[in-house]
């Protein structure tokens, strides 16, 4: 996919991810608020960031391949703007947080009552969302971490 991505023009830059088992965790609270996250290290490259900053200046969008990845972007871009580094998240992405960072998100079909659902529907709208699950399931498509892949826009 990113070699497809490569040829079509895109800008590939990347992050290092120390991804855990809490990122499969489903949420076990009736109230999200309630919920504790886990937490991931990650490492964000200068060249990164110049790379993202060129392309916002370029008037591009920015595209994360995967959750752990948008998660990494959007906690190092806590203060409004992304820094390069190594950090660590536990950021928890709900319905009505404000992405800085990302434009375009190309993800898996998620397990329901997951954080990466309640993510995807920050990011793209819970009916869009909802549709597009609709979709997969009536078209067959394969779920979870080894399946098919949608790509998403950024709902203001």
């Amino acid at each position: 996919m990113l070699q497809r991505l490569a040829e079509k023009g895109v800008k590939l830059a990347y992050v290092t991810l120390h991804v855990g088992a809490g990122t499969f965790q489903p949420v076990r609270v009736e109230n999200i608020e309630q919920h504790k996250m886990h937490s991931e290290i990650y490492e964000i490259p200068p060249v990164t960031v110049e790379t993202i900053a060129a392309a916002r200046a370029a008037g591009h969008k920015v595209l994360s391949v995967g959750t752990t990845s948008m998660r990494a972007l959007e906690s190092a871009a806590q203060s409004g703007v992304l820094c390069a580094g190594r950090g660590e998240t536990d950021i928890f992405i709900t319905p009505g947080y404000r992405f800085r960072v990302v434009d375009r998100l190309l993800t898996n079909f998620h397990l329901p009552k997951s954080t990466l659902m309640m993510l995807v529907s920050a990011f793209a709208g819970y009916d869009e969302i909802r549709q597009a699950y609709q979709h997969a399931v009536q078209a067959e498509y394969r779920f979870f971490s080894y399946g098919d892949a949608m790509l998403l826009e950024r709902k203001n």
